[in-house]
């Protein structure tokens, strides 16, 4: 029998409730555990996970109520803990006989309860509100939904009892495939619409129910579509974090009586003060949507995700070494064409392209007191501004990184998208903002598009976030009263004409060796190498997998390296700095992982001192070329 025919995917309260009733004559049976056991055992045999549906891939009407689905997701906010009766006991109004029932992963109770027994049981749950993953690619999506062995039809058990049309319904009947945003970045305008129009695109149209219709599903990123979701947790709530990405397998619950809060009551007749009903009002609109849009999804058992790349194992690395070695063995070679073709992309700049790649593969492995270590920030300077080049450039990183994001630094954007998270004390949620990301997103800053005029409040605020974004790792989160940090792991690349305005680790101004007369018809060619998409895959583990692998530096580098610091400030001074030296460790250590080297050898340090050098050189022509400090 195949597995998506089984009962603990098909009906998995059954399940629970056989296993609930059989330990009521088993002292401290430990029957909660055994539940979740029972559950994660049953999806590690023979690929079964591939067999649950995924909110993510399947339309909300397709799928069973209270059925097992799973939700690859982003935890954009943490509710007040609730409670609710864990176990009751129902009276059969014929018979009068009294059975326990287990109230755990569920909403709404069975009929007939005894609200006056001795036997119930009042017990807390956590409520995250969960999005998907903001900026996922296209081809995470795609390769997510090419695994899975799902086949659905339409639930003929939750159609009738919709109050609101789901948001797959705005498109065509051809609902199967994952709807899915732009490949290329948006332009200004089109961002400036979506981030004053946020509420519009998210919401679904609705006949029935006009006071949700202005509901706003709080994604981070404006434009972005998909399903959200109130995920009930039951155990170890305390081990997630705001902003942690996960894989939640729960129980669907699509009950329609869970969003029938009777918004047009009449405040005055409230014995609470009528400005105080309306902020209780609000925050149960905020709580309790439609769940045609936000449906619950009651936790079984959740993977936290080290990353969202479809093509690594799921298995950690430690457990699947032939994987890791066969990768490890061939990441020189496949950096050498990565090489090539960002050299190609980057105007036939071999350094930048470099650069570029140490760029995309940097991460914060740990901080030091408030100093992120392994953080990277790059200027790229010196982009055409013919040829839409940013742009493309952004689209060939989008097809190569799993979640990305392109935000033009245009003056309309800066003044008027929210950027940092905002607390909304009324409706008593997290009003997300564009720096709302999970770890390893890369941003994506053009500053090319930034024109004269002036920064309002706003914008002066939105440019400082970034900043701190930049040098710190971390957002400052809006709560009215006070700012409270939040620690973030986003990979920052800034496009600029000159040097950016903003901070950076390392600036470098690319040299074309493209004609000028020819420049548009070049940008115009670079295209990504789609035909190859063995190629494409390699090049897009490496990326992800570099960032997994360990690094040291052994006691006889550490010293040569301090020796021959000591040897250039003989020399020169003013010719290195701490800072120098701080810069060219974070790059060794890049250059390092990036050819699967796992700790510095002399030879990559001697590479390093080179290519800063060169670096720094260019950077000196372009200094004297405009005639001013960079």
């Amino acid at each position: 029998m195949m597995p998506s025919t089984q009962d603990w995917i098909n009906n998995p309260l059954t399940v629970i409730q056989g296993m609930f009733a059989n330990s009521q004559n088993i002292p401290n049976s430990g029957w909660e555990a055994k539940v979740v056991d029972f559950f994660k055992d049953h999806l590690k045999k023979d690929n079964a996970h591939t067999w649950v549906p995924s909110l993510n891939d399947v339309p909300l009407h397709y799928l069973k109520p209270n059925s097992l689905v799973k939700f690859r997701c982003f935890i954009q906010d943490m509710y007040d803990p609730e409670f609710y009766m864990g176990v009751y006991e129902t009276v059969d109004p014929s018979t009068k006989a009294k059975v326990l029932q287990c109230g755990k992963y569920k909403d709404v109770t069975e009929c007939g309860v005894d609200f006056n027994s001795r036997n119930t049981v009042t017990a807390e749950r956590q409520t995250f509100y969960c999005v998907p993953i903001p900026g996922e690619n296209p081809w995470v999506k795609e390769s997510y939904a090419s695994l899975s062995q799902v086949r659905v039809v339409p639930s003929t058990s939750y159609a009738p009892t919709r109050q609101k049309r789901s948001y797959e319904e705005e498109e065509d009947l051809n609902v199967l495939k994952q709807r899915e945003p732009p490949t290329g970045p948006p332009s200004n305008t089109e961002q400036h619409r979506n981030g004053d129009s946020k509420r519009q695109e998210t919401e679904a149209p609705s006949s029935h129910m006009a006071s949700a219709s202005h509901l706003d599903l709080n994604f981070p990123l404006p434009g972005e579509k998909g399903p959200s979701c109130l995920v009930k947790v039951y155990e170890d709530w305390d081990s997630y974090k705001l902003n942690d990405i996960v894989e939640v397998y729960g129980i669907l619950s699509v009950n329609p009586a869970l969003s029938a809060f009777d918004h047009n009551k009449d405040a005055t007749s409230s014995l609470l003060d009528p400005a105080e009903f309306m902020e209780m009002a609000e925050e149960q609109r905020v709580h309790s949507p439609p769940t045609s849009l936000v449906p619950r999804l009651h936790m079984l058992y959740a993977k936290q995700l080290s990353n969202n790349n479809p093509l690594l194992p799921s298995a950690t690395l430690e457990n699947d070494s032939s994987f890791l070695s066969t990768t490890l063995s061939e990441m020189a070679s496949v950096k050498a064409e990565l090489h090539t073709y960002l050299t190609h992309v980057l105007l036939g700049d071999t350094l930048a392209a470099e650069y570029l790649i140490l760029h995309l593969i940097s991460s914060v492995y740990t901080r030091r007191d408030v100093l992120p270590l392994g953080k990277f920030t790059l200027n790229l300077s010196g982009c055409p501004i013919v040829a839409s080049y940013t742009e493309r450039l952004y689209q060939i990183i989008q097809q190569l990184v799993p979640s990305s994001y392109y935000l033009g630094m245009s003056l309309q954007n800066m003044n008027q998208l929210r950027l940092v998270p905002k607390k909304d004390y009324v409706g008593n949620r997290l009003l997300s903002g564009v720096l709302q990301l999970s770890k390893n997103t890369d941003l994506f800053l053009d500053e090319t598009q930034l024109e004269q005029g002036q920064l309002d409040t706003a914008g002066v605020r939105n440019i400082t976030a970034l900043g701190n974004v930049i040098s710190w790792q971390k957002v400052e989160y809006d709560f009215n009263y006070h700012q409270m940090e939040f620690p973030c792991n986003i990979n920052v690349l800034i496009t600029s004409e000159g040097r950016s305005l903003l901070p950076a680790d390392c600036h470098i101004n690319i040299q074309s060796q493209v004609n000028q007369s020819h420049m548009e018809e070049y940008i115009s060619s670079i295209n990504m190498p789609v035909h190859v998409s063995s190629q494409l895959n390699k090049f897009r583990i490496y990326l992800s997998l570099v960032r997994l692998l360990d690094y040291s530096i052994s006691d006889d580098v550490t010293k040569s390296v301090e020796d021959d610091f000591v040897d250039m400030r003989k020399d020169d001074p003013q010719s290195i700095s701490a800072e120098d030296l701080h810069r060219m460790l974070i790059v060794a250590r890049l250059l390092s992982l990036s050819l699967g080297q796992t700790s510095l050898s002399i030879d990559s340090w001697m590479r390093v001192k080179q290519m800063e050098m060169q670096r720094r050189s260019t950077i000196e022509q372009l200094k004297c070329f405009n005639g001013n400090e960079q």
